[in-house]
Order: structure tokens, then C-alpha cells, then sequence
């Protein structure tokens, strides 16, 4: 039934190819478009921290209330992944795609028109994150579509483009900011986000039979259609999938490991700063952190390939949990960089196998809905990650417990993957 309801959208005029063209797959042109979404939208995220201060010397809002409606588009844009993976199986990702950039654009230019906190609020915290919620999980589950054989280098390639972004963004903004001032700089960034993102969402095609091809660029031996595989043992419904105990421990493995993840990326420089590392040094931790995430994306999502998506997330837990210790036992740039590429590579191989696993699980007919849901459920969570930080370092004056905290969290993660199974009907 899912299936059945589709736009026209996605017909257009892409869909005329001939099966039989030689050249290209097409599915590697939707992971780099995909790329560059990703980049763009992940890259004016993670920026936040570098308007930060200017948003605050600029107005007088400290950063302790700058953080809420920071958390808000956290729990936002991860809230609505459910919406927008459900109408990406309905009505393919162009329309949802390019809907999300113009209202991230649109959020983002206008938080460059704020002058009363509840702004943010609306701006940033609502329209924006509206906007963003329709990056991930619409880009992923689409490449989850086109192949099953490369699924890993394809989801690797694709993820890693929000490493990419998070690496490239920031001084980036910072030369924006210094240029045009944190405003202009943040309207500059909205039209980048609406312009670019609009333009990629064109070339998306939300499966390979919409084309006559087959995932990994396979022959179609015959007119094929994902809603076919519908009675297949490996295809599931999101309510059929909701029936299953795999489908709700897989909400709680990501739910404990995402709800620290964004700890380190709004902490780290004021923890570094702590150490007595100087403030331009400190914030390239967070490049650090979002170049390794890179090669993890991209290397992890790869190895999977081969050794299976289980056995592979569970290394990037281990992997997690030993950047967190890392954390807390540094004490200068020589030990803080291996901590933080350490967490990003772990971090980047965990967004790049959560979509491989959710189409190696349920199939392709509803990866969107399911995704999204998973998405929902596990990440809206993230948005109290630094809220907890913040607190803890408030009564203690110190990260510790909370990098200590974030640690065993990853450890019981790792540990609920020897219950996890593929579900069988």
C-alpha cells in the first residue's frame, strides 16, 4: 500500500533512461548529490558554535540561553525524521528534499534577522530544524534503495559528506562572519543552503525501478518495482516491523549511543580551553573530530561490506567508549586530537551503519518509514545530551562524569548487540 501511492515527481524525466545505457550508474550520481546535501546542511549545523559567541556579544544572550534553542533544533529535526522518512516512501525524495533545504534556508536567513531570544526560538529551534529534519534519513534511505551488494561504500560515501561539511563549515563561517559580520554571514549561509540543495534534490530518483535498473546496477532482466518484493520474507512494513523485538532493541542500542554524541560537539573547545589550549586550536578540535568522521563514514560503512554491519557496530561502541575515556584523560593537544579523531571515527561509522542496517533488517519497501522512525525514537534524545554535560560540569566543574557517563553508555550498547538478530516472520 505504501508503495502504491507515488508522485510524479519522481518521474521525471530521469525515468526514461534506458535500462540498457552504458556509462554510469545512476545510483553513484544520487550518492553524490546526496554528498553535497549533506555537507551543506550538516556543515551550517555544526557552525552554531562559531556564531555562538558573536550572537552573544552582539546581542547580550548568554551562552547557557543561546544552548536551548540549540537543544530544540536537536530534538526537532531528529523528532520529524519519522515524518519525512514516511512521505520519502510516498512521494520520493525530490519534493522532500527540496522542500527541507528552502525551509532550512529560509530558518537560517531569517536567525540572521533575530533580535529578541524567542527568535531563535521560532527560527532556528522550529523552522530550521523543520527544514533539516528532511537531510538524513530522506538522503539515506534513498541510497539504501539503489544498492544492497555496495550498500556500506554507498551509505560510507554519502554520510560522509556531513563530516565533510562539519569540517569545511566552520572556517568557513568564521571568514563570513569576519567579513560581513555574524548576520550576514548567517543570511550568506541561508541562500547557500536553499540554492545548492535545491539544485541536488533535482537529480534524486527514489529507487532504480523508476529507472528500469536494479540496486547495484544489476541488469533488469524484466520491468521490475520495489512493491513487488513486498511478500518477500525480508521486506516489513513499519507496522509489521514494530511487531518485532529486533525493531525496538535497535531503538534502544542507537537511543543510549546518540544521547551523548552531541556532548562533544558543543563541549569539546570549552573543555579544551580548560586544559589551557589556546581558544583557534580549540575549536579545530571540532574539525577533527568531523575529518575522522569522514574516514570513518567512508572506511567503516566499507569493512561492513565484509564483515557484517553487527559485528562492525559494535567496534565503533568500543571505539566510542575509549574516545570518551580519552576525554578524560587529557591534558593537552598531544592526547586531545587522538581522543577526538578516535570519537569522530567511531561516530561517522555509526551514522553510515545505521541505515545499512535498517535495510539489511526490513528490506527496501519501507526503509523511510522505518528509518525515520528509529531516527525519531533514538535521536530526538540527542538534543539533552549537552543539557546533561552542561549541568554536570555546572555541580562539579569538571567533564569527567559526563565523558565517564557517555562512556558506559557506549559499553551497554555494545553489549545489547549479542541480543540482536534479524527478524524472521
Amino acid at each position: 500500500m505504501q508503495q502504491a501511492e507515488r508522485s510524479t515527481s519522481d518521474l521525471t524525466p530521469v525515468q526514461t533512461a534506458a535500462p540498457s545505457q552504458p556509462g554510469l550508474f545512476y545510483g553513484w550520481v544520487v550518492v553524490a548529490c546526496t554528498f553535497v546535501i549533506l555537507c551543506v546542511a550538516y556543515g551550517i549545523q555544526f557552525s552554531f558554535g562559531v556564531f555562538m559567541p558573536e550572537i552573544s556579544k552582539d546581542t547580550g544572550w548568554g551562552r547557557d540561553a543561546l544552548s536551548l534553542p540549540y537543544s530544540l533544533y536537536v530534538f526537532v529535526y531528529s523528532a520529524l525524521g519519522v515524518v519525512s522518512g514516511r512521505l520519502t516512501d510516498h512521494w520520493g525524495p525530490r519534493i522532500v528534499i527540496t522542500v527541507g533545504g528552502c525551509l532550512l534556508g529560509i530558518g537560517v536567513m531569517l536567525t540572521s534577522q533575530a533580535y529578541a531570544l524567542w527568535h531563535m526560538y521560532v527560527f532556528l529551534g522550529l523552522i530550521a530544524a523543520s527544514g533539516m529534519s528532511a537531510a538524513y534519513v530522506p538522503c539515506n534511505a534513498t541510497v539504501v534503495r539503489w544498492f544492497i551488494e555496495k550498500r556500506g561504500l554507498a551509505l560510507g560515501l554519502t554520510s560522509s559528506g556531513a563530516s565533510f561539511g562539519t569540517f569545511l563549515f566552520p572556517p568557513l563561517a568564521a571568514a563570513l562572519i569576519s567579513a560581513y559580520g555574524w548576520r550576514g554571514a548567517y543570511f550568506t549561509l541561508g541562500v547557500l543552503a536553499v540554492t545548492v540543495i535545491t539544485i541536488c534534490a533535482a537529480f534524486t530518483v527514489r529507487d532504480p525501478e523508476q529507472m528500469g535498473l536494479q540496486p547495484d546496477g544489476h541488469p533488469a532482466a524484466a520491468p521490475a518495482s520495489p512493491s513487488t518484493a513486498s511478500t518477500s520474507s525480508n521486506e516489513w512494513t513499519l507496522a509489521e516491523a514494530k511487531r518485532t523485538i529486533p525493531f525496538w532493541l535497535l531503538n534502544l542500542i542507537f537511543t543510549l549511543t546518540w544521547l551523548v554524541v552531541f556532548m562533544p560537539m558543543v563541549h569539546i573547545v570549552p573543555f579544551a580551553v580548560d586544559l589551557g589550549v589556546p581558544q583557534f586550536r580549540a575549536a579545530m578540535t571540532i574539525s577533527v573530530i568531523g575529518l575522522a568522521g569522514s574516514v570513518g563514514r567512508l572506511f567503516i560503512g566499507t569493512i561492513s561490506d565484509r564483515f557484517g554491519r553487527v559485528a562492525t557496530l559494535g567496534l565503533c561502541f568500543l571505539l566510542q567508549a575509549s574516545g570518551f575515556l580519552g576525554f578524560i584523560l587529557s591534558s593537552g593537544l598531544m592526547t586531545l586530537y587522538p581522543a577526538a579523531a578516535i570519537f569522530g571515527l567511531s561516530y561517522g561509522g555509526v551514522t553510515a551503519l545505521f541505515p545499512a542496517i535498517i535495510g539489511d533488517f526490513f528490506g527496501r519497501l519501507s526503509v523511510g518509514a522505518i528509518a525515520g522512525f528509529i531516527f525519531a525514537v533514538s535521536g530526538a534524545p540527542a538534543a539533552f545530551g549537552p543539557l546533561i554535560a552542561g549541568y554536570v560540569y555546572t555541580v562539579t566543574g569538571s567533564y569527567s562524569f559526563a565523558f565517564l557517563f557517555s562512556a558506559a553508555l557506549n559499553v551497554i550498547a555494545f553489549a545489547l548487540l549479542f541480543l540482536l538478530k534479524k527478524p524472521r516472520r
